[in-house]
């Protein structure tokens, strides 16, 4: 009896132990999540290096890590899937908001500046001149725009194109389809859509890769500036880790005996570097949804006007908030 007792023993240790090496083996590796801003293809080319070079900076296992749409980097960091991304600024936001996340850095580009644009084209032999073109003419067009969590590709055009002009994108157009910055520039240059929105930074590494491609787009419309990509990575990552993980960004393509080929693998994504940064460079985007979601209220003729009053004052205050951050 006793000997059964010591054998069940041993074999619950073993599945006890077995299950810390499991957790240990989890902590030494890191989920990168990567915004489908272009074919998953062209992005592990890019990302690749610098992901097997982070591995050996930090001692663990450095994964790439692919969803079909923005959300799906989200949810994957929402639920410990993805411990840090490359985002743009609306899908930071929601990584902040809703999944834990934390921004500690920014991209900058080959340039030295420190944001990007988002852009409108048309095929290069469309009579389309002008954005005032495209919404005059708006019922007879088919309608390229970007992922609902996109800053370039959704945000910024919602508002400035959209809003501004008191229009709603979903029934503006004859058609509009949802796709990445990548496919949206492919659609315009082989006359799928008559327009479509798309990233400046996409644009100039399709231009690099593609020249026919590109040289078939031609850009209408140019947004504002836009903040630079930020880099998110989930709060509760060891506070050790996330020092290993800053430094190596911050020094990447600038220092060690390496700096000369990762200058050359940056140029490939189109980055001069990184820089530190936090959740503040956020500010602006949250201003441009109060303003999206305060114009949509003003337009809304079935509130009645306490529930108005009540909303806009809200949403006033939340201005304020950051106006002062």
């Amino acid at each position: 009896m006793l000997k059964k007792i010591l054998s069940t023993a041993v074999i619950a240790f073993a599945i006890l132990a077995a299950g810390v090496v499991h957790a240990q083996d989890a902590e030494k590796v890191i989920n990168f999540g990567i915004i489908s801003t272009e074919s998953s293809k062209n992005l592990k080319q890019d990302w690749q290096p610098v992901l097997d070079e982070m591995s050996k900076k930090l001692g663990m296992k450095v994964n790439a890590f692919f969803a079909s749409d923005y959300a799906g980097i989200i949810e994957g960091m929402r639920f410990g899937k993805v411990q840090m991304a490359w985002f743009g600024n609306k899908s930071a936001m929601e990584a902040v908001d809703r999944a834990s996340g934390e921004v500690f850095a920014h991209v900058v580009n080959p340039d030295g500046s420190e944001g990007y644009y988002s852009l409108v084209g048309v095929n290069k032999d469309s009579p389309i001149k002008s954005i005032e073109d495209v919404l005059k003419n708006a019922k007879s067009l088919n309608f390229g725009i970007g992922d609902p969590n996109s800053t370039s590709g959704f945000l910024v055009p919602s508002y400035y194109i959209f809003a501004k002009n008191n229009l709603d994108s979903k029934t503006t157009f004859k058609t509009i389809r949802s796709a990445n910055h990548e496919s949206n520039i492919l659609a315009v240059a082989n006359k799928q859509v008559d327009a479509a929105v798309f990233a400046s930074d996409t644009m100039e590494r399709i231009t690099a890769r593609q020249p026919d491609t590109a040289s078939k787009v031609r850009v209408i419309w140019k947004s504002p500036l836009i903040a630079a990509d930020p880099l998110v990575w989930r709060k509760d990552l060891p506070a050790a880790t996330k020092i290993k993980i800053k430094d190596f960004f911050l020094n990447y393509g600038r220092t060690g005996p390496n700096a000369a080929q990762e200058k050359v693998q940056l140029e490939k994504l189109q980055f001069s570097g990184f820089k530190d940064s936090s959740d503040a460079q956020l500010n602006p985007v949250r201003q441009l949804e109060l303003f999206k979601d305060k114009n949509k209220i003003e337009a809304d003729t079935n509130l009645n006007v306490d529930e108005k009053k009540a909303k806009l004052d809200d949403i006033d205050r939340k201005l304020t908030e950051l106006a002062k951050a």
